[in-house]
């Protein structure tokens, strides 16, 4: 079965509704049989990539927001973040132009290392408070999950990706995707944003089970009293 997950790097309910999808797929008794794949989307490509404007700022200036009402804002997706395991720190978060970490991640696919790069990004943004719209934050990240330093601000410095980008932006269009995260199960079913837990459960259910996919079993008791074909229990 095949997951394919439309986010962008600056969403924080994008980083939620990763964290919730993967704990309902290890819970599901279909974990290794479905295939997750992260496709781009950009919720402001004109952000300046030298911006030093804080999240709360932001917010301020574009919902006309006092700044206690942004931080009120900020606490009850931190609240949110909390209930799948993750702490955000909106405090040194700041605004960022995800444009060359998409492409970026495009490139770490290729390279077998793209859901880990994927991962990094989102932690190093949200956790971390990371400036991940700059070449030195990226190619650093890069590093981390084993890419070539080198290679790495070559990308960041060309138009390398850009279509493979815009491809997934076009198919989010084609879908009528308006916003993130967007989930869309096996080309049948889509889930937009970070629902809760039972909605991801049900359909993932549901779309597994026309699939044909089998849950593992439930091991009860331990392994004694079995013989293998090197031993037996005796």
């Amino acid at each position: 079965m095949k997951i394919e997950v439309w986010s962008d790097y600056v969403c924080p309910f994008c980083y939620i509704g990763k964290r919730q999808l993967e704990q309902v797929i290890a819970a599901s008794g279909y974990e290794g049989q479905i295939d997750v794949q992260f496709k781009s989307y950009l919720l402001d490509p004109t952000t300046p990539v030298d911006t030093e404007s804080s999240v709360r700022e932001e917010l301020q200036r574009k919902y006309n927001l006092s700044a206690q009402d942004a931080k009120n804002m900020t606490e009850n997706v931190t609240a949110r973040a909390q209930e799948v395991g993750l702490t955000y720190n909106f405090d040194d978060m700041k605004s960022a132009n995800t444009v060359a970490a998409h492409r970026l991640t495009k490139w770490a696919e290729k390279k077998g290392v793209g859901a880990a790069f994927n991962e990094r990004l989102l932690n190093a943004y949200f956790l971390e408070g990371a400036a991940i719209g700059k070449a030195d934050v990226l190619v650093t990240l890069a590093k981390e999950v084993g890419l070539d330093e080198k290679e790495a601000l070559q990308v960041f410095h060309s138009t390398n990706y850009a279509a493979e980008v815009e491809q997934d932006i076009h198919e989010a269009q084609q879908l009528g995707v308006r916003g993130v995260p967007f989930f869309v199960l096996d080309n049948k079913y889509g889930i937009s944003g970070a629902q809760p837990k039972e909605i991801f459960e049900q359909t993932i259910e549901k779309a597994a089970t026309e699939a044909g996919l089998r849950k593992k079993l439930q091991m009860q008791g331990n392994a004694s009293m079995s013989c293998t074909d090197d031993s037996c229990d005796l």
